[in-house]
C-alpha cells in the first residue's frame, strides 16, 4: 500500500471533500510523493518538529495528524515551515492531515470521542459550519453536576497536568451536552439555542465568560490538545485493521 492508497481511503472515510470550501487546512496528503510505499503509520495531534522527529525515529513512512503545516497557503518554506518540511523530505516521511473532517465525523471524530467518554445517548450533529457540522450533542444517561462532569474529563483526558476549567453559570444538574472540541466557544450561542445545559470545548475566549453567564449555560474548557486526541486515535485503529504497523505519538501541550 502506498501513501496515495491510504490517503484515498481516509479521504473517503472522512468525507474530506465536503469540507474543502470551509477549512483553512488543505486536508489529505500535504507532503510526500503519492507513490511512497507505506508499512508503518504514525499518528499525532500536531505536525510539529517534535512529532515529526519522533515519527522518523519510530520508522514511520507516513504521519497522520489533525493539525497540519499548511493553513490557507504557504508562501515561503523558511523558518518554522522549513524546520517542519525539511525532515519530512529528508527522511521520506509523508504527511496526511484531517482537520475539520476529523472534528465533525460522527463516529470517528474528536467530538464523537468525547461523547463516547461520557456515554452520551440521543446523539446528533452539532456545531454548524458552512453547511457541515464539526461537533456533536447528546444527553447524559444520568444527570450530574458540572463539577462531576469536569472531574470525569480531567481524570481521563491528557491535559498535560492542567486543570479543566469550568464557567459555572448553568443549572445545578446537567443532562443536555453540546461538544465542539479545540477552539469551540464560537458555538456557544448555538448551544444556547439548542437548550444545552453545557458546552464542552477545549479553550476559551474572554467574551465567553459574560456570554455564558448572561445565557445561563455552563462552559467546560478541557484543553485544545486534550479534546482532540480522539480522532487520530480512531484513525489509528482503522489503519491497524488494514494490516499496517502503527505508532501513536503523544505530545500534550497543556493548552
Amino acid at each position: 500500500m502506498n501513501a496515495e492508497d491510504i490517503g484515498t481511503r481516509l479521504d473517503d472515510r472522512l468525507d474530506i471533500e465536503a469540507y474543502a470550501d470551509i477549512d483553512a487546512s488543505p486536508n489529505g496528503l500535504q507532503v510526500g510523493p503519492a507513490n511512497q510505499p507505506v508499512e508503518h503509520v504514525a499518528f499525532a495531534v500536531d505536525a510539529a518538529v517534535e512529532t515529526i522527529d519522533r515519527a522518523v525515529e519510530a520508522g514511520a513512512d507516513l504521519l497522520v495528524t489533525h493539525h497540519g503545516i499548511v493553513w490557507g497557503g504557504m508562501e515561503r518554506v523558511t523558518g518554522t515551515n522549513y524546520r517542519r518540511v525539511a525532515p519530512l523530505i529528508d527522511d521520506d516521511l509523508a504527511l496526511y492531515v484531517a482537520h475539520l473532517p476529523l472534528d465533525g465525523h460522527q463516529s470517528l471524530g474528536n467530538a464523537a470521542g468525547v461523547a463516547d467518554l461520557l456515554d452520551l445517548a440521543n446523539r446528533a450533529p452539532f456545531g454548524s459550519m458552512g453547511g457541515e457540522h464539526i461537533g456533536q450533542r447528546g444527553t447524559l444517561v444520568e444527570p450530574q453536576t458540572v463539577t462531576e462532569l469536569a472531574d470525569t474529563l480531567e481524570g481521563t483526558l491528557d491535559t498535560g497536568g492542567q486543570s479543566v476549567q469550568v464557567l459555572d453559570f448553568g443549572p445545578s444538574t446537567i443532562e443536555d451536552v453540546a461538544i465542539v472540541t479545540g477552539s469551540g466557544v464560537d458555538w456557544l450561542q448555538e448551544a444556547v439555542e439548542a437548550d444545552a445545559d453545557v458546552l464542552i470545548t477545549g479553550e476559551g475566549k474572554q467574551q465567553a465568560f459574560h456570554e455564558a453567564r448572561e445565557a445561563g449555560i455552563h462552559v467546560v474548557l478541557a484543553g485544545h490538545y486534550a479534546t482532540e486526541t480522539f480522532g487520530v486515535q480512531s484513525l489509528q485503529t482503522v489503519v491497524e485493521d488494514w494490516g499496517l504497523e502503527t505508532t501513536y505519538i503523544d505530545c500534550p501541550t497543556g493548552l
